[in-house]
């Protein structure tokens, strides 16, 4: 009977063995180099052949307009105060609600006053020469916000759903800034967010509005002096707007938006938007969150 020899049972053994380090290494290879995405937390985390891992964005600000967004106080709130301001000056003008809804085409309270009397006639209760008028919107535009103010004050004014939440949700990271980016007039809203946030929160917020810059939304001017007041990358922030005006603002900025439909704007064209939604909502019934805004980063 013929048995194999020392050496070609050595040389089999060998042969065996190195498989088996081939067959581990081969193992090893695949558990580390997924060819996909994968989401864990707000992070998504990817794995190339070199084993080198890609972290996705981090959300670092949110920009929020203020009317519409925060409250929705375009139609109870401004247009109130328009119209008690019209009737304090004498003035024989009463904005319903679709007619103040048409008018908000136009971003800014001074221009809105200034479209409306250019469009039908100017009251002959105002000045004829356009500087005189010009001095007047001012002065009207002046006494409307604090006739506004004082509606806040009477909490008339609530903020919206989910708003708080996601402002304190972005308080507790610790690592995402806050601003309120309008075209309302600076004292207004710091008022809104101090009176309906608290002194607390207001203090982490801040406030680009009113003439701070030289052309109002849809111009891009109040995001860029944000993010260059506040030094961020545009890649890393969220804009959330209620509006076609705003949502024109944010991306002629370049920056992500997140629009959430108000009483007024329901039914306008949000082509462009990264996400639409009715409001920011609960959590617990599936509302905007620091993750979902991340997640509309590149």
């Amino acid at each position: 009977q013929h048995y194999p020899s020392t050496t070609t049972t050595m040389t089999t053994m060998k042969v065996l063995a190195l498989s088996q380090i081939f067959l581990v290494l081969s193992m090893s290879h695949a558990f580390t180099s997924p060819a996909s995405f994968v989401r864990t937390g707000s992070s998504k985390i990817a794995s190339s052949s070199s084993s080198s891992s890609l972290y996705a964005k981090k959300l670092e600000a949110i920009l929020f307009d203020c009317d519409g967004v925060l409250a929705d106080t375009e139609r109870d709130g401004h247009r109130n105060a328009f119209n008690r301001a019209f009737t304090l000056n004498n003035i024989s003008e009463n904005w319903s609600e679709e007619r103040y809804g048409k008018l908000l085409e136009v971003g800014g309270g001074k221009e809105r006053m200034t479209a409306h009397w250019n469009e039908i006639g100017w009251p002959s209760t105002l000045p004829s020469t356009d500087e005189e008028r010009a001095s007047k919107i001012k002065q009207l535009h002046l006494q409307k916000t604090d006739i506004f103010m004082d509606l806040i004050d009477e909490g008339l004014i609530p903020l919206r759903p989910g708003v708080l939440r996601l402002v304190d949700e972005a308080l507790k990271d610790g690592h995402v800034q806050l601003a309120v980016c309008s075209t309302s007039n600076e004292k207004a809203v710091e008022n809104l967010v101090l009176t309906l946030m608290g002194p607390e929160r207001a203090s982490k917020f801040q406030i680009f509005a009113g003439d701070m810059v030289k052309a109002k939304k849809p111009a891009p001017d109040v995001y860029n002096l944000a993010v260059e007041t506040m030094k961020l990358n545009k890649g890393t922030c969220v804009i959330i707007e209620d509006s076609h005006i705003g949502l024109g603002a944010a991306k002629a900025a370049g920056i992500k938006c997140l629009v959430t439909k108000s009483s007024y704007t329901g039914g306008e064209d949000f082509t462009g938007a990264d996400m639409i939604v009715e409001e920011l909502g609960e959590e617990s019934d599936g509302g905007v969150t620091l993750e979902t805004l991340e997640s509309l980063l590149d």
